[in-house]
């Protein structure tokens, strides 16, 4: 139901020659949204037991911290068990114990959740102007159009709805009109098919409420805010799990702690299939969200760095920032055998090229989000500049010890990769692919794990919303 993102001059300039042409132009104008996608929603915090299920799976998979929701997933916690959605800057959606929630719609001024079971809090402490959250439960679709803190509790066939801070909605009964919820209300219905309405003065906040309020407090408290566009996700993590220098070349980059030697960002984690995005990569640090979808990565006297580039007005998502090598009958030889898949984090200035989107922009050298100079083939260039994506040869990472990260092709989006890490690289034997990786697909593909989840009862899954 819907009621409605400068390397200096001492860079060669002789690799320049080939990069213009008039096919595959990086037009300076900006592709429009629906051409690039949205900001999905973050699973932002995972904590005991919680599993997840996208529409292609066989089953249901342990969840994992920072995958990227789309449209007809699905979420469920067992006991113990505790979620957190990240919706917005400054918008969040937790759930608690024994709590099935799904995301049925995501336009860009419009999100559509479903609960059919348990306990979900929407702590919005800002919400745009226009843009609506509704969230469908057997008994009623709740509309939010202002900032506030909302609870959900479904239990059977009894539904409670609380407004608090300043917070109002409107109800939208199975059957019968809707009808507005004042700020510090609650309404209780019973049944599902014609219930009976009930409204009270919310209850005192219980400490589930309080930890919501405590940790939305917390996390919108974050250092690392300053050096990012508004509206970056993920940046109190980066709080928590790294270090802000600065570095000539690149402004402010940020460092991540306790990694080990040798390692090199996109080396762990999983490649798991997004209906719009494809494949998209999904790190296993918990820090692992903006430096994966925003910015880019710099080898600065070898050590990693994550360079988010001069702040931009608005950040631009990506599914992942990386070049990609090799593919379906190009065997790359780098020692470890093929035919294989490889990658490398993009370097300072580099474009992307989408393998999502709309034609037009799939395809295309792309710097959404990018407010630092553009740069390929070790070279700067203008904005203006046409650039033909099949002469784009040359990544300053793939240079980089351990920087490029190989799998076997049948190996690529099935779960966690067993990485083969080239320490030397020969360019010649890397043959850049301007497309994602053309692999087969299997249901193990669009979850992030192959860890089982636990599947939830049967009578809440088949619940209508």
């Amino acid at each position: 139901m819907r009621t409605k993102g400068m390397i200096g001059l001492m860079l060669a300039f002789g690799l320049l020659a080939g990069v213009i042409s008039l096919s595959h132009a990086a037009d300076p104008s900006e592709p429009q949204e629906d051409a690039i996608g949205r900001t999905p929603a973050r699973l932002s915090f995972v904590d005991g037991q919680v599993s997840f299920w996208r529409p292609g799976a066989d089953d249901w998979a342990q969840a994992q911290i920072n995958t990227p929701l789309a449209p007809g997933d699905q979420l469920s916690t067992g006991t113990p068990g505790n979620l957190e959605l990240q919706i917005g800057t400054r918008a969040f959606v937790r759930a608690w114990a024994n709590t099935q929630l799904g995301l049925e719609n995501q336009e860009p001024d419009f999100l559509q959740l479903k609960v059919t079971a348990g306990r979900v809090a929407f702590d919005l402490r800002t919400l745009e102007s226009g843009h609506t959250v509704e969230v469908a439960t057997p008994s009623a679709a709740f509309t939010i159009e202002h900032p506030g803190y909302y609870r959900v509790d479904v239990s059977g066939e009894r539904t409670a709805f609380i407004t608090r801070r300043a917070g109002r909605a409107t109800v939208i009964p199975a059957i019968g009109e809707p009808f507005a919820i004042a700020a510090s209300e609650e309404v209780v219905l019973d049944g599902v098919a014609s219930p009976q309405i009930r409204s009270y003065a919310a209850p005192p906040l219980d400490e589930w409420d309080k930890w919501n309020y405590a940790r939305t407090d917390a996390l919108l408290d974050a250092v690392s805010a300053r050096y990012v566009p508004p509206g970056t996700y993920g940046v109190d993590d980066l709080d928590r799990h790294g270090d802000w220098r600065v570095v000539d070349t690149y402004g402010p980059v940020w460092v991540p702690r306790g990694v080990p030697t040798g390692w090199a960002p996109y080396s762990t984690g999983s490649w798991v299939l997004d209906p719009f995005y494809g494949w998209t990569w999904l790190d296993t640090a918990s820090w692992g969200w903006a430096p994966y979808h925003y910015g880019r990565w710099v080898s600065v006297n070898s050590f990693w760095a994550w360079a988010p580039g001069p702040v931009v007005v608005r950040p631009v998502y990506a599914p992942a920032l990386v070049a990609f090598f090799g593919g379906p009958g190009v065997r790359v030889s780098v020692g470890v055998g093929g035919p294989l898949v490889g990658w490398v984090a993009l370097g300072w200035g580099e474009p992307c090229i989408p393998w999502w989107g709309r034609p037009g922009f799939v395809h295309r050298p792309w710097w959404g989000g990018w407010g630092g100079p553009r740069v390929v083939n070790n070279v700067v260039i203008h904005r203006t500049t046409v650039v033909n994506v099949e002469h784009i040869t040359v990544y300053r990472n793939a240079h980089v010890r351990n920087a490029v990260v190989a799998v076997r092709e049948d190996r690529f989006g099935r779960g966690h990769i067993r990485s083969a890490r080239v320490a030397q690289v020969d360019p010649q034997h890397l043959r850049p692919i301007h497309t994602g990786p053309r692999v087969s697909t299997t249901p193990a593909s669009f979850v992030p794990t192959v860890r089982s989840g636990v599947r939830p009862p049967e009578a809440s899954l088949k619940r209508p919303v």
